[in-house]
């Protein structure tokens, strides 16, 4: 890029004032003297208050060309670090240049062909020299890599999570009324993927936009190391110029005062500014135990949606989709008809597990260049598949069904058809589908001898309800998480 071109008014919003002219030196204050004395006098000034991590990493490749008509124009070597300099220390610029004699209203960049020198007067003293630290790179290169794989193309839909990719795709596309966007499930029930796929779109449909993807201890890191080298101006300044925050398994930040403290201030300040916020974890934010209440209040202030355990329909559309990847790939991979049926009925655990599977048996088709059957699937998968059928039992599930919802396990089971019994009973002729290998009208005779269209209406009342009513779908989520734990 030509010398000065590209970066004129990133200053924007500190002031107002007419663009100096380019090419040279733009004009002296009525104190006189040159830019660069100036900006060496301005720099000690900076080096002082932003500290010296912060000044090494972001001002010194800065140079000051002139200040004309209130405008002070300033060099640097790349658009991200003018513009990331110009956000996050503008204000304290501006001071140190009134301090330095250099009075200004407003800043403006232009880039420079190569880095500018340090002044000399600002140069670190030689036992600091060690310590140097390069500047830190864009903030989405600073987060977790996004997987190309996890995109709104490849993620299957069904009832358990319709509410969550709906939510997910507007906020992408700029088009949502709500913010934050709060996502909440159990393990393998397609979190992680829906905020990696929201990040992707953003940054394909907006490729300047300051995205950044990272797990709640990636932040819990970043907090502490800001801390220990001093550099929180830094930290600050960089969460807070995001376009859009994502953070994952947000549940890890409960209990660590200081770094909740951090995340709360920062989410305000994005929140503030209208900055997108897309967060995760296992539960709704008013269940996470040692959240502070104002940080589950925050949490809450925009759409809160559960995610549901896939049942079986989306369990065997995560598995077509999977399938339809792997053999574009390779068009010469064989699955038998029935095998994905199969798989979908009989692993429940999750999405991650079920997909596992299938990576499994079209390894094994590849390597051995046979069609996968439903008799190899068996055979192939037989670990997983006694796993499943020990995990738990249909009494186990009436058993704690029973207890968390204070009945009698007899009525529960029993053929009274009082109102205060219907949803319990419902609750666990699901979880009984999905969790056992168990026939319709084997759980039917399990509860008091019903038909198995009576167990069928249950499993899909509490499916259609699961997408809907997010304390009903937290009671079913923690009832699998129990029941699953304890077989």
């Amino acid at each position: 890029m030509a010398d000065g071109a590209g970066m004129a008014g990133i200053g924007a919003g500190f002031g107002s004032g007419a663009s100096p002219a380019r090419g040279g030196p733009t004009g002296r204050p009525p104190e006189g003297g040159d830019a660069a004395a100036a900006w060496a006098r301005a720099s000690a000034v900076l080096r002082d208050r932003v500290g010296a991590g912060s000044f090494r990493s972001w001002i010194a490749p800065l140079s000051l060309e002139g200040v004309e008509n209130g405008v002070a124009v300033l060099r640097a070597p790349t658009a991200f670090l003018g513009s990331y300099a110009l956000r996050a220390f503008g204000e304290h610029i501006l001071a140190a240049l009134a301090a330095a004699g250099w009075p200004a209203q407003r800043l403006e960049m232009a880039l420079a062909d190569r880095p500018a020198a340090p002044p000399r007067a600002a140069a670190p003293a030689a036992a600091d020299a060690s310590r140097t630290l390069p500047p830190r790179p864009a903030p989405e290169e600073e987060g977790t890599r996004l997987d190309p794989r996890l995109t709104f193309e490849r993620f299957a839909v069904g009832a358990p999570n319709e509410l969550a990719h709906a939510a997910a795709r507007r906020l992408a596309e700029g088009r949502a009324a709500f913010n934050p966007l709060f996502l909440h499930g159990g393990v393998g029930q397609g979190k992680t993927h829906l905020l990696q796929a929201v990040a992707q779109a953003l940054r394909a449909r907006e490729p300047g936009a300051r995205v950044l993807y990272l797990s709640a201890e990636q932040f819990m890191v970043r907090f502490v190391s800001a801390l220990r080298e001093r550099r929180m101006v830094e930290f600050k300044a960089w969460i807070r110029s995001l376009d859009m925050l994502l953070v994952d398994d947000v549940q890890f930040l409960a209990g660590k005062d200081s770094t909740q403290e951090e995340f709360f201030h920062s989410f305000n300040a994005l929140f503030d500014q209208g900055r997108r916020i897309v967060l995760s974890a296992d539960r709704p934010p008013a269940e996470i135990p040692h959240l502070e209440e104002r940080v589950a209040s925050r949490l809450q202030a925009g759409l809160v949606v559960g995610m549901g355990p896939a049942d079986e329909a989306l369990r065997l559309a995560v598995l077509r989709l999977k399938l339809a990847q792997a053999q574009e790939a390779d068009p010469q991979l064989r699955i038998a008809d029935g095998v994905l049926e199969f798989l979908a009925a009989r692993i429940t655990a999750n999405l991650r597990v079920l997909e596992g599977a299938l990576t499994r048996l079209i390894a094994q088709a590849q390597l051995v260049q046979r069609e996968v059957t439903p008799d190899l699937a068996r055979e192939g998968l037989a670990d997983l598949l006694r796993a499943a059928e020990r995990r738990v039992s249909v009494e186990e599930i009436q058993r704690r069904v029973a207890e968390h919802y204070g009945i009698r396990l007899a009525d529960l089971v029993g053929p009274r058809r009082l109102r205060p019994l219907a949803r319990p009973r419902q609750v666990a002729m699901y979880l009984a589908k999905t969790l056992t290998s168990r026939s319709l009208p084997d759980i039917g005779r399990r509860f008091g001898g019903r038909d198995h269209t009576t167990v069928l209406h249950g499993v899909r009342r509490i499916e259609a309800l699961i997408a809907e009513d997010q304390t009903l779908a937290g009671d079913v989520a923690q009832l699998r998480r129990a029941i699953e734990r304890q077989g």
